[in-house]
């Protein structure tokens, strides 16, 4: 009897369910691809759905759930943590409480209810690991490695914001943790709501804004300082004690104290309409360099407890793919696995695989390059699918008939300055687009950083777009002697492309800055001449290696733009609908839908009820 188990996240941000077989990684997706909702917390119903769908297991196939948390545990530190703050927090207590006692404290009986709607037993066996388990099972399970150090980071599980673990063969051993509410992650979460930005998804804009700084500077030097001496005491083993008078979250409804960070730093918070400025980009290279110290610092402690020359991440600071290729760079470990779901979405995947190996205690097949199939885990749909979608709304199309033929128009396409969409095969499972669910463009018109962000995805000026590149070519073009396969590290382009900054760059506005022409790649070279890489292997990704491979025939340029199938505030694409809608409303000049082309010009009028229509399924 096959052992197959449905591992789910929920309730908090970014819900998703995860299928695992006999210890194989069948199928994972997150709720948001199908609900149309950008990091919907809710039950996971449609995408537990369409991952059953997929894999053909009718929910009495299912042997055991197992849900990413303990919520008892959760609740313990929520309660602690008002008790300890009384009076303050009161507002919050209120507000959370009822929802708690109703709903989060009877969670067993909750997803009971929830799988009863869409066909499961009532009576299906549910376990519930610790959520820095599931985070560490996550990096640990689908990766290279026999054997390894794990470190998860994130803002906060039930008690824990980050663990060191080691893992060998099926175990798991937890060695160390830090608990709440000293976090780094609630830390860097404090600086995006400060710059404001939306706190769980702000924080890549965060990320982006630092290079705006100028590193040199005396300000920026002496803001360092101040989150060392004033917010955040940093031992010399990674684990930090922040100061709690200056920030709100264990209790409140906001994540600093304002006037305390006003006087700090002598600066009001950015409200989330008005214009960026140096000094939000300084705050934001400041604690860019106060996590990748602390990065650090926990990386070598993970390192002595174990003695392993590897190292897995997960957790959401894990998703912060400039400290990670700071780390890289350390040379600490040999060699360094990083979940691509690094999220809570991952952390069904590893519950799923915590049942598996831990609660019954079944054996592992280490596998190279690693287990995530490229985390190109979710569903696919077939040309039938698209073209009846095509001809229900009438759009006019060509059906290439030779994968080679549509490489090559891609690429020829890319090479003429137009913005592609591209749709081909299984959906990505995490946050990036891998090029399944893609808009491609070339990377050396400098001019197509600003047309992708202000025309295509409606996001703010400023922030960078990554490269992918063709594995084996990686090395000419990006300072990186490694694979990088799921665009989780920012690394230098290499600096025989760049060009020198002129004089009085630093006395340049912040966008005139970002509009020097920085490589022969400069749509994807950032301010501090680095990128956030993307390797693709022929075998792993063979419908986005083949327009890369034709790009380079054509041009002699191995790199193109690759950003997420979406715009500003929407999740990436999942069904043709939502592809054809996202082209239509956006300057996207072509889009590759399975084995059709489509081109904008060729289209009449589509009918608002197609545009209202998004993301349904039908």
């Amino acid at each position: 009897m096959k052992n197959v188990i449905l591992g789910i996240s929920a309730y908090y941000h970014d819900s998703a369910a995860a299928l695992v077989i006999d210890g194989d990684i069948v199928a994972a997706a997150q709720e948001e691809r199908f609900s149309r909702k950008k990091n919907d917390s809710n039950f996971p119903s449609k995408a537990i759905v369409s991952i059953l769908k997929y894999a053909h297991i009718k929910p009495e196939e299912v042997n055991l759930i197992s849900f990413y948390e303990k919520n008892f545990l959760k609740f313990e530190r929520l309660l602690e943590t008002y008790h300890s703050f009384a009076p303050i927090g009161l507002e919050s207590f209120l507000k959370s409480m009822p929802v708690w006692i109703k709903e989060k404290l009877f969670m067993k009986k909750l997803i009971r209810d929830e799988l009863s709607t869409i066909g499961f037993d009532k009576n299906i066996k549910i376990i519930f690991p610790e959520h820095h388990l599931s985070h560490s099972a996550s990096a640990f399970y689908p990766s290279p490695f026999q054997e390894s150090a794990i470190i998860t980071l994130d803002g906060v599980g039930e008690w824990d914001t980050a663990s060191i673990s080691s893992g060998n063969g099926h175990k798991i051993k937890l060695l160390r943790t830090m608990e709440f509410p000293h976090s780094v992650g609630l830390l860097y979460s404090a600086f995006t709501y400060y710059c404001g930005f939306k706190v769980n998804e702000g924080e890549y804009k965060l990320m982006g804004l630092a290079p705006y700084s100028n590193p040199n500077s005396k300000s920026v030097n002496e803001i360092i300082n101040k989150i060392e001496t004033e917010l955040v005491k940093i031992h010399n083993d990674g684990s930090i004690v922040i100061n709690l008078d200056y920030f709100n979250f264990p209790v409140g409804l906001t994540m600093t104290k304002d006037s305390s960070w006003e006087k700090l730093f002598a600066l009001k918070r950015r409200k989330s309409d008005s214009a960026l400025t140096q000094e939000y980009a300084d705050l934001a290279f400041a604690v860019q360099k106060v996590t990748e110290k602390i990065f650090l610092a926990m990386a070598q402690t993970a390192k002595d407890l174990t003695g392993s020359t590897n190292l897995v991440l997960a957790g959401g600071v894990a998703l912060n793919s400039v400290a990670n290729g700071i780390l890289l760079k350390s040379n600490i470990f040999e060699n360094i696995w990083i979940q691509p779901a690094s999220g809570d979405a991952g952390g069904s995947l590893g519950a799923a695989l915590t049942a598996y190996h831990i609660y019954l205690d079944k054996h592992r097949i280490v596998e190279q390059p690693d287990k995530m199939k490229g985390s190109l885990l979710g569903i696919e749909y077939e040309n039938s699918d698209v073209e009846n979608v095509l001809q229900r709304w009438e759009y006019q199309y060509h059906h290439i008939t030779s994968k080679d033929e549509l490489y090559k128009l891609a690429a020829r396409y890319i090479a003429d300055g137009k913005v592609v969409g591209y749709f081909q095969g299984r959906m990505e499972f995490g946050p990036r687009a891998l090029g399944c669910r893609s808009f491609l463009a070339d990377s050396r018109i400098a001019e197509m950083q600003s047309k992708l962000n202000l025309k295509i995805k409606f996001r703010e000026g400023f922030r960078p777009f990554a490269p992918a590149v063709m594995e084996e070519h990686a090395q000419s073009w990006f300072d990186i002697e490694v694979p990088s396969p799921y665009m989780l590290n920012v690394i230098p382009v290499k600096e025989d492309l760049c060009n020198p900054l002129p004089e009085d760059y630093y006395n340049m506005g912040l966008m005139e800055r970002l509009y020097f022409k920085r490589s022969k790649i400069p749509a994807v070279t950032h301010l501090d001449y680095s990128a956030r890489i993307q390797t693709v292997n022929k075998d792993v990704n063979p419908h986005f290696y083949g327009v890369l491979k034709s790009f380079y025939e054509i041009t002699g340029c191995p790199v193109i733009i690759n950003t997420s199938f979406n715009v500003r505030d929407e999740p990436i694409v999942s069904s043709p609908d939502d592809a054809l809608n996202c082209f239509m409303k956006t300057d996207t000049d072509i889009l590759f839908l399975n084995d059709y082309l489509i081109i904008k010009s060729e289209q009449s009028i589509i009918s608002d009820e197609h545009l209202s229509d998004f993301g349904r399924e039908k």
